[in-house]
């Protein structure tokens, strides 16, 4: 039986693969006739390497200032910091550099550029949340008129994405931001840039894009189309992680990385929910401060087997990608994940047992904590998958 469906296209223009970053950006910008580019970068990579001076000379005198400062899982009032930055700089163009906490804030300077947010509680009206039947309410509103580059130094994904995350301090809960044009008009794949990323970071984010490949092939709501690249990606993913770890150096695995993550990425995008394992790990980012990566590492293979009873039949693709199919997702996800050195407990990345609670109800406002395949009611659900994940 046809299953309708519809695939929403993005706003980003091209994507360079291999290129290096300074090239890249300079001739993007040159393209986009800006001539005041806000860089908004790793804190790492600017004062550790000679990256971001490389970016700011290639530039020249259409570089206008550069920040960094985001922290993980970007505090909004980070995201205040920059966009005022930027706005001082008078930016034309935000190219960021760096991570995903680095990329969401950079997409989220254009929304408050725009719409003129200078306060914490300016960014209410531009949140998504969920309501108490769980109806997910997206605020319409302009999108940016500054745009974006996106140079990714991890494997997240965000910047094939129009929707963002940051944290409101005020009750530690990530929340998310979306309309089509904060999606970044250009994205620069560049591997060798990523050498400088810590193993750890590169690998867990990486099982993040491995996630959002996982749950779109276990997801009721999938096609087709989306089915074939979220293949593709947990194929190029599963060969290239373990080819990073055993060869740092081995670019062309980094770039089978960066490809496999941008494929993983664009199901979402293109409508397919993602489930339990996203919506938990939005809640352990921002409420428990647990690293964006880490969270699908330990949260992946225990959402899947909960899920198996009701889409056990989608799962057995899951396996052949990851190279058998007689064996369980969830085992084969383990496998992988231990096999990269990731954390594959709550308990080992700092989550205590009286913090579920507060994890379960939390799970219950986060726009994917109601389109698991398996359904999720109550917070007695989630308080099912947490308890398997602790220990």
């Amino acid at each position: 039986m046809i299953q309708p469906a519809e695939v929403v296209l993005t706003a980003t223009e091209r994507v360079t693969l291999g290129v290096p970053a300074a090239a890249a950006v300079a001739a993007e910008a040159e393209r986009l006739g800006a001539k005041r580019v806000f860089l908004l970068v790793s804190r790492f990579l600017a004062e550790n390497t000679d990256e971001i001076r490389r970016i700011e000379a290639a530039l020249g005198a259409a570089h206008a200032a550069t920040h960094h400062g985001i922290r993980p899982n970007a505090p909004r009032s980070d995201v205040l910091a920059a966009t005022a930055a930027a706005r001082a700089a008078g930016a034309d163009l935000v190219v960021t550099i760096g991570g995903g906490s680095v990329t969401d804030a950079g997409k989220i300077v254009t929304m408050c550029l725009k719409h003129d947010v200078t306060t914490i509680e300016g960014f209410d009206a531009f949140r998504t949340y969920v309501e108490a039947d769980g109806t997910v309410i997206s605020p319409v509103f302009d999108g940016p008129d500054v745009r974006c580059i996106c140079v990714p130094t991890t494997l997240s994904g965000g910047e094939f994405n129009p929707l963002s995350g940051a944290t409101d301090e005020r009750i530690k809960l990530k929340q998310g931001y979306s309309t089509r044009g904060m999606v970044p008009v250009t994205v620069v794949l560049d591997p060798a840039i990523t050498v400088h990323t810590p193993e750890w970071l590169w690998l867990s984010t990486g099982v993040r894009a491995v996630d959002h490949a996982a749950e779109t092939l276990g997801s009721l709501q999938s096609n087709d189309y989306c089915d074939g690249i979220a293949d593709s990606a947990l194929r190029l993913l599963a060969e290239g992680l373990p080819r990073v770890k055993a060869d740092p150096t081995d670019l062309d695995a980094r770039l089978k990385c960066q490809i496999g993550a941008w494929q993983s990425m664009l199901p979402i995008v293109g409508g397919v929910p993602m489930g339990a394992s996203h919506a938990i790990g939005h809640v352990l980012g921002g409420t428990c401060d647990v690293p964006h990566g880490h969270t699908s590492c330990v949260m992946s293979p225990f959402v899947q087997a909960w899920n198996a009873s009701v889409n056990g039949h989608r799962q057995v693709r899951i396996s052949a990608c990851l190279g058998d199919a007689t064996q369980p997702a969830s085992v084969l996800l383990d496998r992988l994940i231990r096999g990269l050195g990731m954390p594959r407990s709550l308990a080992e990345v700092g989550v205590s047992e009286n913090q579920l609670p507060l994890i379960a109800e939390y799970t219950l406002e986060d726009f994917w904590g109601r389109t698991n395949p398996r359904p999720i009611a109550t917070a007695e659900d989630v308080m099912t998958i947490l308890r398997t994940a602790l220990v």
